[in-house]
This record gives C-alpha cells, sequence and structure tokens, in this order.
C-alpha cells in the first residue's frame, strides 16, 4: 500500500510517519508513505496556494490549480483507490472504514487548510471526505496523520502479533476488557483470578462479558 499526503505543513508530519508503526511498516515493505507540499506544484513566484473567496466571505481558499496539478501528477504515476479529502463534514472515521480503507491499494490524503476548499476540489477531484470528529482544526495534518496510522498498523504483517490488532477496540463493535500485567498483587490490587487460571474458555468469556458491559456503560450507541 501507498499513501501519498497532500499538505502545505509537510514539515509537520514528517517526524510521524517516519517512527513507530508507519516506519516499521516501511521498513517491512507493507506501506509507503509519501508527503507532497503543496506549495511545489504552485506556479505562482510566491508559491501561494490559497487566494479570497468569492462572495466576499471571511478566510482564505485552497485553490483548485495546485491541487489539480499535484493529483493529476500523483495519478500519471500508480493508481488510487481513494482520493481522501480531510473535513470537518465529511464522513465519520472509524474502525471499520479504516478496515475497508487497509484492504485497499493506494490512497491520497489531501489535508485540508485555511477555509477550506474551492468546491471544484471537491466535486471533481476527490473521491471520500473523511471528519474525525465534531470539531475544526487548524489544519488536516493532523486527521490524515490518523487515517494514515489506523490504516497502516492493521495490514497483516506491520505488527507483530496480528491478533493484537483483530482485538482492538470497535474492532467487533465494542470496547476492549479491561487489560492486566505484572504485578498481580500492586497495593493490595489484584489482577482477576479468572485471568490466572489458564482456563482459556472462562478467559474467553469473560473477556466478552467485560468488554459487553464497558460498551453498554461507556458507548452504547456501539451496540445499535
Amino acid at each position: 500500500m501507498r499513501i501519498d499526503i497532500i499538505t502545505v505543513l509537510p514539515e509537520m508530519l514528517e517526524g510521524f510517519v517516519h517512527e513507530s508503526i508507519l516506519a516499521r511498516a516501511e521498513k517491512k515493505g507493507l506501506a509507503e508513505i509519501r508527503l507532497h507540499n503543496l506549495r511545489d506544484y504552485s506556479q505562482d513566484k510566491w508559491r501561494r496556494v490559497d487566494d479570497y473567496p468569492f462572495g466576499g466571505q471571511a478566510g482564505m481558499v485552497m485553490q483548485i490549480e495546485p491541487i489539480d496539478r499535484c493529483i493529476t501528477a500523483l495519478k500519471a504515476e500508480r493508481e488510487y483507490d481513494e482520493v481522501i479529502f480531510t473535513s470537518p463534514d465529511g464522513e465519520q472515521f472509524n474502525q471499520k472504514m479504516a478496515n475497508d480503507l487497509s484492504m485497499g491499494g493506494n490512497l491520497i490524503i489531501l489535508a485540508g487548510h485555511y477555509k477550506g476548499v474551492d468546491q471544484r476540489v471537491r466535486e471533481h477531484l476527490i473521491t471520500k471526505e473523511i471528519s474525525v470528529g465534531d470539531f475544526v482544526l487548524t489544519g488536516g495534518e493532523l486527521p490524515a496523520a490518523i487515517i494514515a496510522d489506523a490504516v497502516v498498523r492493521i495490514i497483516p504483517g506491520v505488527i507483530g502479533d496480528e491478533q493484537s490488532a483483530l482485538s482492538d477496540c470497535f474492532q467487533d463493535n465494542m470496547l476492549s476488557a479491561p487489560i492486566y500485567t505484572r504485578p498481580r498483587n500492586y497495593k493490595g490490587w489484584e489482577v482477576p483470578e479468572v485471568l490466572l487460571s489458564g482456563h482459556e474458555a472462562k478467559i474467553h468469556q469473560w473477556e466478552f462479558d467485560q468488554a459487553m458491559e464497558r460498551t453498554k456503560r461507556l458507548r452504547p450507541d456501539l451496540l445499535k
């Protein structure tokens, strides 16, 4: 899988994509993350990629021209499954969406900035709009990083223990059960006996019951 992130602030993402899970995926040859400075595709001598909106609204708007040049150049080199725009009014990002995207091939993620993008970008160049929550950020770089991380980490082979990713929160529309490690007794706070029993069926049942209880209590919306 290859993920190309288009941004006006590539330096904000450089450390993130070259560390931890994403770096491990690249070293294993399972994923490739590339950052593209949108200003490199501007024909303005000051490398501007934004302008005032028609109609007199406040703020600045990302122009269609540099975005189109960048996406066109990338598409000339390979095919992409989705061209994603990070936007507060996009489809809510969740684990199922991450799973679906991880099954594909290549992705382009356009990190929104300023007041937003020229509507023609959304109508003609974007295939999927994604929001990471009902709030507004200064730019789409953090959502782009979140999407890339969530997608890449569940590609088979990226995480050493694949069962770990499959048992994460939200994989079955439920929260995870509580987890414990050594010491088994700390300040009188004990690890549940069932986890020390070695009885696999009982442990699985306990984990399911705990996951169900936590989901009902904390995120009942998931069970709908």
